[in-house]
């Protein structure tokens, strides 16, 4: 079961580096990767170049102008074939069994979305905190607080189909969440570490206050629920956000 790993990217050669090789220590080595630069600015992509030629399985896409994850990451999910599509931000890492433990995972359960815990790691790479998840999430969980870390999600297409994000600047990947379990899907998770998420420099989400705005747009503007209804889930949403530690 081939597994098609979408990765936006923007100005990040030191980190994408290190974002690569941990997708090439992976022990499942079924998988393409797909990596979309937002169109960098004056970046020397001479090193991927090289990189493509060491390794058929990534294919770098270069977009003409500056769009933002959203986007970026829909043009990657357009242009994936697998039967699995996953996402790892070009500042985060995998654990060398990731995709191994993940897929098998979803091949016993038959799910249709999974996640795993992780990590927290700093600029420097040191650890400075866990987030454990729940053993399934459903909708309405969900828009009380996101507990599917992008960097450890995959979704199974050929039970889906393909499924975009929202293009809003942030909490574009709960978007897409909540679109696969607005159904009654149910997803499912491992409470294992299986990645490695980096906060501050260049991480779209570090902010907590910063994505403030862009929840309450999710549940106004994509999710269309009333304005009561925002109100209880923002409340959720932001009771949740400040207790988390990390």
């Amino acid at each position: 079961m081939k597994v098609s790993i979408i990765t936006p990217f923007y100005n990040s050669k030191e980190n994408v580096l290190s974002t690569i090789k941990s997708v090439q220590r992976q022990t499942y080595t079924n998988y393409e990767h797909i990596i979309i630069d937002d169109c960098s600015p004056d970046f020397d992509f001479t090193f991927l170049e090289h990189l493509i030629l060491d390794d058929p399985r990534i294919k770098l896409i270069k977009r003409t102008w500056n769009a933002g994850p959203a986007v970026t990451r829909n043009r990657g999910i357009s242009e994936a074939r697998g039967k699995y599509i996953a996402f790892l931000d070009a500042d985060d890492l995998w654990l060398e069994d990731k995709l191994e433990k993940q897929i098998e995972f979803m091949e016993s359960e038959d799910l249709s979305l999974s996640y795993s815990a992780y990590d927290v790691i700093d600029i420097d790479g040191k650890s400075i905190g866990f987030r454990d998840v729940p053993s399934s999430v459903s909708y309405n969980d969900l828009l009380k607080s996101n507990k599917i870390g992008c960097l450890t999600a995959i979704y199974n297409k050929e039970k889906l189909g393909k499924v975009y994000m929202p293009n809003i600047g942030k909490r574009q990947d709960l978007g897409l969440w909540l679109k696969i379990l607005r159904n009654g899907t149910v997803a499912k998770g491992l409470n294992i570490s299986l990645a490695q998420y980096r906060v501050g420099g260049l991480s779209l989400s570090s902010n907590k206050l910063g994505v403030l705005k862009y929840q309450w747009r999710l549940y106004r503007e994509v999710e269309k629920l009333d304005f009561f209804s925002s109100t209880y889930y923002f409340i959720h949403y932001a009771i949740n956000g400040i207790m988390r530690k990390d």
